[in-house]
């Protein structure tokens, strides 16, 4: 017995028969690469303009929450498909953490390494911002800027056109 009520919160599970219980998949805004009618330039000056705020940040991925790839302004060896899929595992495990306290929904979360940080928020239900950043990064001035970048990214998503 794990000592969690599942019948206060219970959360998505598949059923015996197959069906699903999750919520319908969001629609993703088709690749920036391939889709030249969305707003990427502005896109990638969002990103651009974070990384030249907070000094130390490597770099940007902006995918959805399913872990596929919409666009990336990494410049080291770090490979942004599996960047955009480990941005959507911890949003995921801070989905889940934000489920089971009654804490509502994610909005942010840090994962801090020997070498370095990755900073991943929220851009809406659909989208997430990866942030890549060296062990002397400001993460505290990161979190002042991120969230408002986010925001903007946000709303330039929201003004592409359907695909």
């Amino acid at each position: 017995m794990s000592g969690i009520d599942d019948s206060q919160t219970p959360l998505p599970r598949r059923t015996a028969r197959g069906t699903d219980t999750l919520p319908p998949p969001h629609r993703l805004p088709p690749s920036l690469a391939g889709n030249t009618s969305l707003p990427y330039p502005a896109i990638g000056q969002e990103m651009a303009e974070l990384r030249l705020q907070i000094p130390g940040v490597q770099g940007c991925v902006l995918g959805g929450v399913d872990g596929l790839l919409i666009t990336h302004n990494l410049q080291n060896d770090v490979d942004p498909n599996e960047l955009a899929a480990l941005a959507a595992t911890t949003y995921g495990l801070g989905r889940q953490v934000g489920l089971r306290l009654g804490q509502g929904d994610f909005q942010q979360s840090t994962v801090r390494n020997a070498d370095g940080h990755l900073s991943v928020y929220a851009v809406s239900p659909q989208a997430l911002l990866a942030v890549v950043g060296e062990d002397t990064v400001n993460v505290a001035r990161l979190h002042l800027h991120a969230p408002a970048v986010a925001e903007r990214l946000a709303a330039l998503l929201a003004s592409a056109p359907p695909r």
